[in-house]
């Protein structure tokens, strides 16, 4: 097999089920914050900022 039916091969595969992987896998890390059981840890980090706000005055 030579080298450019290697980097032809990999770029087909790239093209298709790469992308496909690529979309599926920021779907995901997109759909996650969101998801039912994320409410109470999304809240904490929210909320992070404003523990112990009377400290250092």
């Amino acid at each position: 097999m030579s080298e450019h039916s290697t980097y032809e091969t990999l770029r087909h595969f790239a093209d298709s089920w790469g992308l496909l992987v690529m979309v599926i896998l920021f779907a995901g890390l997109v759909a996650w914050p969101f998801r039912p059981g994320a409410k109470k840890r999304n809240r904490d980090a929210a909320e992070v900022i404003f523990r112990d706000e009377d400290n250092g005055e």
